[in-house]
């Protein structure tokens, strides 16, 4: 059990925590515990287990081992959300959980609505009256009957801990809470956070910005590669050090990263000043023939936004794209026909259709050519297939097997194989390699390479730093949705891609 700190006796206490999922070990014997009045910072890269602890300790899913106690009360393996929150837990993710077209104070009493007691219908008054009692003792800017749809995200994000304080919650955790808000809005947030800590309140803060942990926290403890190896108290928090931490080693100049080499020659893309309004603005930046350009940045950087931009999946408001020499308007149908390609975040979601075929899932990328006279040629889509399995190398090698039944190294390389079968141009790819193997990885940066090798302009989106340091021939770091960093020469190692996505810019080195 870990040692009390001055902020007050332990309200959650996590003892020897572990989990794993179907083979890999998310949390190993992780110890980690939260005091009364304390505001307690959670961090460590993506994959970490920051995510699965906190599932844990709220009832998503239950833990293989170990024991967890709140408030002093034993909470058992099998645990359920509904529980955590009548034990006073409350946590708030980036998506947020409100109804739209109702008030907030209908969206604060959802499902606990104040009522006459021999009617039992809902006494409107009385939940105004006591959603705005709560409103102003902690000085919100809202009104109880103002309706969710026009407030904004800073403002939805009050009415979500509002919702908690008015089921008694004693700690709130928060999951990445400022992803979304502009700097006046987290400014605004930290004291709601700070007022709440004064009230005895634990708040669990969750957050890649290292000055914000920095800032707001009494501890902090970080998790790499789910386990605990550090929690630092206030005195000894250092943004540097957390972060050396999280890497897991102080990197030597021998052991700095890959040599960033801005390519020369024909300019594939050339973007201008792009924006869009709350996800990114004023995006400038050439790719070359051959050249793999990455993208660093946390979550919320607008990374993903970006590149869908581009790719015509979504608008984007003003600015301008030239593709191959020629002005260019994206849209999805525009960039198969000329050349680009795309492998989305959300593989499962958005890469591939998991019921049917790897055939019909590599067919699809492929109708422009496959089609004629309004009619696929069968033959011909089982040729695309085959050179897709035999290019990837996908296990088993069976043209008709759903692509679900597949491991998820081998489902990501029937999405990158739907493409490296056409005559690309241009690769965009986000988050390549998540969720999979050090074998299919492997697999795939040699894929990558190879294609940057042959010409092929590559965009890679990762939030995997070695994957990002080994691949890339430059970095541009994305954050809050505008470029803060741009790494186009010498050796640069991940520290310095988390430096300058954290907002420590002037630590990162070039």
């Amino acid at each position: 059990m870990e040692t009390k700190t001055a902020a007050g006796r332990v309200l959650l206490d996590c003892r020897g925590i572990s989990k794993s999922y179907t083979g890999p070990q998310v949390l190993d014997e992780v110890d980690f515990s939260v005091d009364r009045g304390e505001i307690h910072a959670l961090v460590g890269e993506n994959g970490a287990g920051k995510s699965t602890l906190i599932k844990i300790v709220t009832g998503v899913t239950d833990r293989d081992s170990g024991e967890l106690e709140f408030d002093g009360t034993a909470i058992p393996r099998s645990h359920s959300k509904k529980a955590a929150q009548e034990l006073g837990i409350a946590v708030i993710y980036q998506e947020l959980s409100l109804i739209p077209g109702m008030t907030v104070a209908q969206n604060i009493y959802l499902t606990k609505e104040p009522r006459f007691r021999a009617l039992r219908l809902i006494d409107l008054r009385r939940m105004n009256d006591d959603a705005q009692a709560l409103i102003d003792r902690y000085g919100f800017p809202l009104k109880a009957a103002d309706l969710i749809d026009r407030l904004s995200i800073a403002q939805r994000q009050t009415v979500e801990i509002l919702k908690a304080l008015s089921d008694r919650a004693s700690l709130m955790i928060m999951d990445e809470p400022t992803s979304s808000l502009t700097s006046a809005e987290a400014t605004r947030l930290f004291d709601i956070i700070r007022k709440l800590k004064a009230e005895g309140i634990s708040v669990l803060y969750i957050s890649h910005r290292m000055e914000e942990v920095f800032d707001l926290s009494d501890r902090v403890t970080v998790l790499r590669d789910g386990r605990k190896v550090a929690t630092l108290e206030k005195v000894k928090i250092d943004p540097a050090e957390i972060i050396r931490l999280m890497i897991g080693r102080d990197l030597g100049e021998s052991d700095r990263g890959r040599r960033m080499t801005r390519k020369a020659g024909e300019v594939v893309l050339d973007v201008r000043s792009l924006s869009s309004p709350g996800l990114f603005r004023d995006i400038s930046f050439e790719l070359h023939r051959g050249e793999i350009l990455g993208f660093g940045g946390l979550v919320g950087s607008g990374r993903t936004e970006l590149v869908r931009a581009i790719y015509g999946i979504d608008a984007y408001d003003s600015g301008s794209i030239r593709y191959l020499g020629k002005d260019y308007r994206p849209s999805v149908r525009a960039s198969i026909a000329g050349g680009i390609g795309f492998v989305p975040e959300e593989r499962r979601l958005q890469g591939i259709l998991a019921p049917i075929s790897v055939t019909r899932n590599i067919g699809v990328a492929n109708l422009d050519v496959l089609t004629k006279a309004g009619m696929v040629s069968g033959r011909r889509e089982l040729q695309f297939a085959r050179r897709g399995i035999a290019l990837m190398n996908v296990k088993p090698d069976l043209p008709d097997m759903p692509v679900g039944s597949l491991s998820g190294g081998n489902q990501q390389k029937v999405v990158l194989g739907k493409w490296l079968i056409r005559d690309l141009r241009l690769l965009i790819i986000d988050e390549p390699t998540v969720g999979i193997d050090i074998g299919a990885k492997e697999e795939i940066y040699a894929h990558i390479e190879h294609l940057a090798a042959q010409g092929v302009a590559v965009i890679l989106v990762s939030s995997d730093l070695p994957e990002l340091t080994r691949l890339a021939d430059r970095i541009i770091v994305l954050r809050k949705g505008r470029i803060v960093k741009e790494f186009d020469e010498g050796v640069v190692s991940e520290e310095d891609v988390l430096l300058a996505s954290s907002g420590i810019v002037e630590g990162a080195r070039r």
